[in-house]
């Protein structure tokens, strides 16, 4: 195959990748040889989460089923799962794993080594395992030129013949850790201050969208192997207490805890299209908040409640000492009102208590005249005599300018107001006004 016949066929093919959705890793199966019938079931594509670890652990289950009337001997190959990204090695060493020369001329090698291999009982427990031989090897590649620059790297990793892979009875199992599955998502100061650091999870199956990936599966697309169901993919998120999930695409994805490992929670899709080139993904966008920011939502509104209320007295005395130093240097209002001083209490006109007659004038016509706001006392001894007393203060301004309705005050003329009237048998018989004046200075 040459060269020119897999760039025309990358472009042909880039026209259908356009739509795919970016950042989602998935694999692709291949055989040995191609179109040999073999079926992937069931699939299980598994990745761990923990609250403590920056990687994601993969696992990838699977079995092979051989067409009925057939042996397993007529399909002894290899197999392959083109996984795009990269992975991190269980043991180093060489892959010998070798490309075909065009494509090799394309793609660069930045890692190679083995991977944890082995077969666990589908219907048993699955801690009854064993180890297949010394393990899958990998290369993991990159595009290093084209109109995007380097390529995001796609691992090749080959899973060699055992009987366990025909056997139902059996999943193999390869293990890494991928460097690549988990992207930090954006947020603000403030939000990861409340809630944690979020980040983002995608998994999915068919995925070829990259150019390192679509470059090691079109040399080899007669080989796909098709997958049927059962195959599902699930993200085990352990921490589950501190666990927080914004959102879950596609909504036919579920969230449920683990029935086996406590504390974990299971966020799984069951695939139901595993054509060729058709991606499915499951996103989960997800953080982990910390112990204290697992009481935000008590503390953040008792936060604001104290402050509120501190604030409001440290406002109002704040408000308070300002207009006191204010209201003693500057006086509003009308020229002539304002002029004449400001009363507080009971100021009582001489007019008004021109009116008061001794010997005539009645306690019922003493309120009317004077007002309610009175002291009263009464002498035990005398028990029909009694006194109405009206106290009240005049603050009269000297003004040393005054404009429209403001003033500047140099001092202030305080007069103490003090009117007792004596009643006996409810008959005023004596009137007493008392005023004190003193000078206040604003501060």
């Amino acid at each position: 195959m040459s060269r020119s016949r897999i760039f025309l066929g990358a472009v042909a093919l880039g026209a259908v990748l356009v739509g795919m959705p970016a950042g989602v890793h998935g694999q692709v199966f291949f055989g040995s040889q191609p179109k040999s019938g073999l079926i992937v079931t069931p699939l299980f594509i598994v990745a761990g989460v923990s609250p403590d670890s920056d990687g994601v652990a993969i696992e990838i289950m699977f079995s092979v089923l051989i067409p009925p009337g057939k042996s397993a001997l007529d399909f002894e190959q290899d197999l392959y799962l083109l996984w795009p990204g990269q992975v991190a090695a269980a043991s180093t060493g060489a892959s010998a794993i070798s490309l075909p020369q065009d494509v090799a001329a394309q793609l660069t090698t930045i890692g190679e080594g083995r991977l944890r291999l082995e077969a666990k009982r589908n219907y048993e427990s699955t801690a009854d395992s064993e180890p297949l031989g010394p393990g899958a090897p990998f290369i993991t590649v990159v595009r290093p030129s084209g109109a995007m620059g380097v390529s995001p790297a796609a691992t090749y990793i080959r899973i060699p013949w055992s009987p366990r892979l025909a056997n139902q009875a059996w999943l193999t199992s390869v293990q890494f850790t991928a460097k690549d599955v988990l992207k930090p998502k954006g947020t603000t100061w403030l939000g990861r201050l409340v809630s944690g650091p979020r980040s983002l999870l995608a998994l999915g199956f068919n995925d070829v969208g990259s150019p390192a990936a679509f470059s090691m599966y079109y040399w080899q697309r007669d080989n796909v192997l098709p997958v049927a169901s059962p195959a599902r993919l699930v993200a085990n998120f352990a921490g589950a207490d501190r666990l927080a999930v914004d959102t879950i695409f596609p909504p036919a994805a579920r969230r449920e805890p683990s029935p086996s490992v406590p504390d974990t929670d299971v966020v799984s899709l069951f695939l139901t299209n595993t054509g060729a080139l058709i991606p499915e993904v499951l996103r989960i966008e997800f953080g982990y908040f910390s112990r204290l920011q697992s009481w935000g939502p008590i503390l953040i509104p008792a936060l604001f409640f104290a402050l509120g209320n501190g604030a409001g007295v440290l406002a109002r005395t704040l408000f308070e000492a300002v207009y006191k130093r204010l209201a003693g240097r500057f006086q509003l209002g009308r020229r002539r009102a304002s002029a004449t001083g400001v009363d507080v209490g009971a100021v009582i006109p001489r007019e008004r208590l021109a009116e008061i007659v001794p010997g005539e004038t009645t306690y019922e016509d003493v309120l009317r005249i004077c007002g309610p706001e009175v002291e009263e006392r009464e002498d035990f001894a005398t028990p029909s005599r009694k006194a109405l007393v009206y106290r009240g203060r005049r603050d009269v301004p000297h003004r040393r300018w005054a404009w429209s309705w403001l003033a500047a005050v140099s001092h202030w003329d305080v007069e103490r107001h003090e009117v007792e009237i004596t009643l006996d048998n409810g008959i005023v018989q004596d009137i007493q006004v008392r005023v004190g004046r003193s000078r206040s200075t604003p501060v």
